[in-house]
């Protein structure tokens, strides 16, 4: 008869977490598209992400969505609603330099609707 580790001696499994019990790499996902849509709410002139006319735009976690954020191998896509008053083009390069260093591959902003506030 062979002795087996008892659950709590066994060596975590590299691909899954303790706490949480999903990969790390869905993890991280989930971190990254939260913490894009963090820093893009934070660019001057973004009233706020959108989902796009039928909800699209977002990254699908467990039990929640990231609304404004789409993220794929072909790059990360960003939906905002501006601020009227501010430049597009000058917001939209805001968002991109803001959201560079956190995505992997392009990044492609989509300006849904700009509204005055």
């Amino acid at each position: 008869m062979t002795d087996l580790p008892e659950p709590d001696d066994a060596a975590p499994d590299d691909t899954q977490s303790r706490d949480t019990g999903q990969s790390r790499d869905a993890g991280q996902s989930r971190d990254v598209a939260e913490r894009i849509a963090e820093v893009v709410s934070a660019v001057t002139g973004v009233a706020g992400l959108h989902g796009g006319m039928f909800g699209e735009a977002a990254t699908y976690l467990p039990g929640r969505r990231v609304s404004g954020i789409r993220m794929s191998e072909k790059g990360t896509e960003v939906h905002v609603t501006l601020i009227a008053g501010h430049s597009v083009r000058e917001t939209a390069d805001a968002i991109r330099t803001a959201v560079a260093p956190l995505a992997p591959g392009a990044v492609h902003v989509t300006v849904e609707d700009v509204v005055r506030i």
